[in-house]
């Protein structure tokens, strides 16, 4: 059977505070750091070995991975970061306390905004400070590629892709993989590999910081599918 391992990151500094995350490049804090730890110790306890790593452009997941690989004793192995694999980009809503944007606009309008699948938050100024098109790790990425918002059906949109060309055929060669991204790139991920309708996908929750195992025969189904 093929063999692959995502996480998403542990807590982030934002997470911890109640903030609408996105694309902001904030770090983990020191649960999120604690949840890395487990996680790494986890697999080493299960004898868990990767040949190739991935993870998003994003420090709380970049982190979150380093963590995992020096409690492996596998900080050597080779890591590729691809933007494609970012947290889904919520828009204006970066920044935003969760509570204070639900009593603003209200709960109903927040929870569609948050779970829907296909339904957009509002588009984050050009000039704001959280424009990824004005930061230096997408200076090489078409602008017209950045979002300033995104559904989880527009991640899916970038996640899957990138997934089908870049990391599916590693592990259709026995290669090991191992994945650090986030809620809904996982998410995304997860719908795929699971053939999950639009409605099942928005009920799926992904905890922080533990590690979920897939198992797949040779035509790319999922066999085996398990948390440590």
């Amino acid at each position: 059977m093929k063999t692959l391992v995502i996480v998403r990151h542990g807590e982030s500094e934002w997470n911890r505070k109640n903030l609408f995350t996105g694309w902001v490049d904030v770090d983990l804090s020191e649960k999120g750091k604690a949840e890395a730890h487990q996680a790494g110790k986890a697999l080493l306890c299960e004898n868990f070995d990767f040949d190739i790593c991935f993870t998003s452009y994003l420090k709380r997941a970049i982190h979150t991975q380093q963590i995992i690989l020096e409690e492996m004793d596998r900080e050597w192995l080779p890591v590729i970061k691809a933007w494609q694999l970012n947290e889904r980009h919520y828009g204006a809503l970066q920044g935003l306390n969760k509570a204070d944007t639900a009593a603003k606009y209200g709960e109903e309008q927040v929870h569609v905004w948050r779970r829907s699948f296909d339904v957009r938050p509002p588009e984050l100024e050009a000039n704001s400070p959280y424009n990824a098109r004005l930061q230096a790790p997408y200076r090489d990425v078409p602008v017209s590629e950045v979002p300033l918002c995104e559904s989880l059906s527009d991640t899916i949109r970038r996640t899957v892709p990138y997934f089908e060309e870049h990391i599916k055929p590693l592990i259709l060669s026995d290669k090991r993989v191992f994945i650090a991204a986030h809620g809904n790139s996982l998410r995304s991920l997860v719908k795929y590999f699971e053939h999950l309708s639009d409605e099942e996908i928005i009920k799926v929750e992904i905890p922080t910081g533990k590690p979920l195992v897939y198992k797949f025969d040779e035509a790319f189904q999922v066999v085996e599918k398990y948390y440590l």
